[in-house]
């Protein structure tokens, strides 16, 4: 997929809501081989989707054996709108805790007090994390309105072509 094509896909009203969400689905290969799918919060910095985990957490391991991974940010009502995303995830090990992290979790409800005790658990638990930053290299866009699943354009297409047979 050519970059213009993603960003136009990705500059779409529909995208850029789903893009402003707090939880996406990532999924992965994991080191035994077996596919996997974590819920994770996630940041869109405009080029790039930063997730942020622990320095230990099992897929780590993972993403450096295969980069590649596959992400879903949806929508609970009906008609769903769905953003698929596919790229290459890189691992940044960072001291501290990334700006990203703060922010993803800041759109959870909390009074001011609530959040200056979230923001000290975090800072005495956390000596570092790692930020995973995800370039989309294809991105599809389903909102049931102007864009279907590829299955069912395709029955669409077919229905179309006996209409008219």
């Amino acid at each position: 997929m050519e970059q213009h094509e993603i960003t136009e896909i990705l500059n779409r009203p529909y995208s850029q809501e789903l893009l402003a969400r707090d939880l996406t689905r990532l999924a992965y290969v994991a080191t035994d081989g077996t596919p996997r799918t974590v819920p994770i919060a996630f940041t869109w910095n405009g080029a790039q989707i930063v997730l942020c985990t622990t320095r230990n957490a099992p897929k780590l391991a993972a993403l450096r054996r295969n980069p590649q991974v596959a992400l879903t940010i949806d929508t609970e009502v009906h008609p769903p709108k769905i953003l698929l995303l596919r790229g290459h995830a890189e691992l940044d090990d960072v001291d501290g805790i990334p700006e990203e992290y703060l922010q993803m979790n800041g759109s959870y409800q909390m009074s001011a007090e609530q959040r200056v005790e979230w923001e000290a658990e975090v800072r005495s638990l956390y000596e570092g994390m790692v930020r995973i930053v995800i370039t989309p290299t294809w991105v599809k866009l389903i909102d049931f309105e102007t864009t279907l699943p590829s299955a069912v354009e395709e029955l669409v297409r077919q229905r179309a072509e006996r209409q008219n047979a």
